[in-house]
């Protein structure tokens, strides 16, 4: 095997162990309340732009 065979074997495991940390973080139920208090936040940062730009 080359260099090139060992750097894409490497990469490719260390994508996946940090995709399965990432993923199992993301559906802990201990960050769930994290992230519903942050699952509108695009929609509200529109409805204050519109606000502002209305003069409300």
């Amino acid at each position: 095997m080359t260099g090139t065979d060992w750097l894409g074997m490497v990469m490719t495991v260390v994508i996946f162990m940090l995709m399965v940390v990432l993923y199992s973080w993301v559906l802990h139920p201990k960050n769930k309340e994290s992230f519903e208090s942050h699952r509108n936040m695009p929609l509200n940062d529109d409805k204050k732009n519109v606000e502002i730009e209305d003069g409300r």
